[in-house]
This record gives structure tokens, C-alpha cells and sequence, in this order.
């Protein structure tokens, strides 16, 4: 795609409210304020001081006592994270820990003022994770709560070094990729600096902060004894026809997973969010359509859905869209209760949406879902999978809305005769 590229502005059956739900998050926004310095304050304190229950869990990482943060004086309310998610195991504890992260939707139609609303960015292959540096440690916990790794680092707080100087009770968050190939943390976002929460800022303003301070820190040298893995901000771009094809061809030292589309408006929504999204084809991405455990992709398209009561079967998101219903003696014969995580396939019939809003399914049963799960497929994930099956949303598609949202901007040209 060169950045020059001009195509008619693409339009698509409308498949789904995506459009509707990111105006709707903006005002939410605007509304609601809440105490976002406790809940960072919460979040750094779990993601230290909590034993994780996972099988991947090595209890030798932590032969070092680790303090917990300050608290402070918690309301009721307030204190829930801290006091419950130390309780949490299994699936809950997995639940807890990815509903911490701002989850993108997957870009199922484009959004309106792309170019001037709108970063791009490319996202690094690799795992998805908090990184917490406070009182001389610093630690990393993947989207299930396991610990990936602790150690020392240049992050203010991150290693108990002579001649550092700072809060006692001072803190960061970072939200990063780790890439194994070069074992680099790649920061996609910064939710507190030096114990001030940044959930309530703008992307715009949190972009800012993360190109600015982490160089400050040394935290993107080389590593070194205080400091064993390298930082480094992924870079981002104005989603114009330059930074789109910056993003998409631009030589990189991590190997690509998609792209990354960020609202600069938006605040660190934690959860499934229609203001950050994510877009895969064969080009930028290993794993546009989802594989097996073989890593085959299957003939039939899968999916997982939970079982509510009544049979009801619906997706992750808030609140879930119900896809269908399981009879009830079909789920008393298979020893199924609400909450459980099923597999199923996509047949023939396909999916079918009217007007923008999903109507039916053509699902057939495989069986429970593997138990290492927290949640059921989100309906942008499914859609999106669908769509790269059959019709998949295309680069040059980007790029033409882009071209057109320019062409409208552009002031009309009038003659002005003698």
C-alpha cells in the first residue's frame, strides 16, 4: 500500500453497533469520575504481593519477601481489589487479572474521523502483561495472573540501588508486550508514573507521557545488573495515509502482531473497550485466523461461548450478546452448569446480521472449552474471525476512508469571476 493510494471510500453491510458503542463510551466517560488513584494503588499492590495460583507459578521467584504498597485509608468499596483478589484462584483469579487490562475490540467496521481522532500503531508479537516497579523490585504478571518474571530494573523504584532517591511508597504501571526474540518489554501504554494515576487522561496525553519519561530512566538501556530486561516505547502514529503505511510496511525491531488503533480521547477503560481496536491481515500478522491446538487452522470456524441459566449461550462482552440456547435436557446429559466455557463450530448457515444487530448462528457443539480459559470469545473477535474467513476489511480499505475523510475536508475551490 503506498501512502499516495487513492480508492473510493468503502462502505460495508453494517454488521454490527461498534460505531455507536464508541460514541457512547466517550460520553461515559465524561460522566463518570472515580477514585482512579486508589485503583492504580490497588492494582500495583496485587500485582506484587499476590501468590499466583497458576501451574506455571515458581514459587523459587520469590524467595525474597515482597512489602505491600500502602493502602492507605480504603473506603469500603474501595478496598475490594486488595482484600478479595488475594483470595481468588482458578479461573476467578485469571478473570480478576485480565479485566485489569484495556482489552481492544477487534475492528469489525471502520471508524468514523480515522485520520484525525485516531493513533495507529504496530503491535509486537509476544505476551500481553502489567509491569509494577515499586520499593527496590519490579514485577510482571501475564493476562492469568501468573508471574512472568521479577527483577531489578531502571523503572523509578524498580531496583533496591545506592544513590536512588524518591517516594518510599512511590509506583509505575506500565502496560506491555513482552517479545521473547530480544527480551524486550515493548510499552503500549502507561496507567501510573511515580504513583500518579493516568486511568482518567487521555490517550493523547498518556502517549506523551510514555515517550517522554521512560527514556528519563535509563530503563531503555541495555540491560545491566540493576536492570535485566530492556524497555522501549512502541512507537505510534496519526492514523493519516503516512502513519498507516508507517505502521503497516515500517521496518521494526520486534516481529508484528496486527495493528493497533487507539482514540485519543480515550481514557484506560479496563475491560473490552470500542475505543482501542485491532486489526490483523496475512501481512502484519502470523495469526490472522485462529489454529488448533495442532496450530492448523480448522476447516470450520470455532468459537467459545458461556452457558448462562436458561440454556442461554452469549459472548464476553458488557453486557453479552446472546448467540443462542442450549435445550435444557441437552445440558442436564452433558453434565453442563451455568458459567461453563463451550466450544463450538460455525456451520454452513453461517453467521447472520440485520440492520447492524446479530440475528442467528449455525453453531454446532464440540465440547467444553479448554479450562486454562477466563473468558468467552468477545462478538468483534467473532465477527472479525468471520469476516477474514469470507470478506475480510483490507488495508486499502483504511486507506480509501482515510482519502475520503481528506477529500471532505478539503475547502471548496470558487472561481471568483471579473
Amino acid at each position: 500500500m503506498a501512502p499516495h493510494d487513492l480508492r473510493r471510500p468503502f462502505k460495508r453491510r453494517p454488521i454490527s453497533d461498534q460505531q455507536k458503542r464508541r460514541e457512547l463510551s466517550l460520553l461515559r466517560q465524561s460522566q463518570n469520575r472515580s477514585d482512579a488513584q486508589q485503583r492504580a494503588r490497588n492494582l500495583a499492590s496485587s500485582v506484587i504481593s499476590l501468590q499466583s495460583s497458576s501451574p506455571d507459578f515458581d514459587p523459587e521467584i520469590l524467595s525474597e519477601a515482597v512489602p505491600e504498597l500502602d493502602a492507605g485509608s480504603e473506603s469500603e468499596s474501595s478496598s475490594f481489589d486488595i482484600r478479595q483478589a488475594s483470595r481468588l484462584r482458578g479461573p476467578e483469579a485469571r478473570k480478576w487479572f485480565a479485566r485489569q487490562l484495556m482489552l481492544p475490540e477487534w475492528m469489525i467496521d471502520v471508524p468514523d474521523n480515522l485520520s484525525q481522532d485516531w493513533y495507529v500503531l504496530a503491535r509486537p508479537t509476544g505476551k500481553r502483561c502489567f509491569v509494577v516497579s515499586s520499593d527496590g523490585t519490579t514485577v510482571s504478571r501475564v493476562r492469568n495472573g501468573s508471574i512472568l518474571h521479577h527483577f531489578p530494573s531502571a523503572l523509578p523504584g524498580g531496583a533496591r540501588k545506592k544513590g536512588t532517591s524518591g517516594p518510599a511508597q512511590s509506583y509505575s504501571i506500565l502496560d506491555c508486550i513482552f517479545h521473547e526474540l530480544d527480551q524486550t518489554y515493548y510499552v503500549i501504554d502507561m496507567v501510573c508514573w511515580r504513583g500518579y494515576s493516568l486511568y482518567e487522561c487521555t490517550a493523547e496525553f498518556r502517549f506523551f507521557w510514555l515517550q517522554s519519561k521512560l527514556a528519563e530512566t535509563g530503563a531503555c538501556d541495555p540491560p545491566s545488573f540493576y536492570h535485566k530486561f530492556r524497555f522501549s516505547a512502541v512507537p505510534f502514529y496519526n492514523c493519516n495515509q503516512s502513519g498507516l503505511h508507517s505502521a503497516y510496511t515500517g521496518s521494526l525491531p520486534y516481529v508484528k502482531d496486527g495493528l493497533l488503533f487507539y482514540n485519543k480521547h480515550a481514557h484506560y477503560h479496563t475491560g473490552n473497550t470500542p475505543l482501542v481496536l485491532i486489526w490483523k491481515d496475512e501481512r502484519c500478522s502470523q495469526y490472522v485466523i485462529d489454529t488448533d491446538n495442532n496450530g492448523e487452522v480448522p476447516n470450520q470456524q470455532h468459537i467459545v461461548l458461556e452457558l448462562q441459566d436458561e440454556g442461554k449461550l452469549v459472548t464476553s462482552d458488557d453486557p453479552p450478546v446472546p448467540f443462542s440456547c442450549l435445550n435444557a435436557d441437552f445440558v442436564k446429559q452433558s453434565g453442563l452448569s451455568s458459567g461453563a466455557l463451550i466450544r463450538f463450530a460455525i456451520g454452513d448457515g453461517g453467521l447472520n446480521c440485520v440492520d447492524g444487530r446479530f440475528e442467528k448462528a449455525d453453531l454446532q457443539y464440540i465440547g467444553v472449552s479448554n479450562r486454562a480459559r477466563a473468558f468467552a470469545d468477545s462478538y468483534s473477535k467473532i465477527m472479525f474471525q468471520y469476516m477474514a474467513r469470507h470478506s475480510p476489511l483490507k488495508i486499502e480499505d483504511l486507506a480509501s476512508n482515510i482519502s475520503h475523510e481528506n477529500q471532505q475536508d478539503k475547502p471548496l475551490e470558487v472561481e471568483m469571476s471579473d
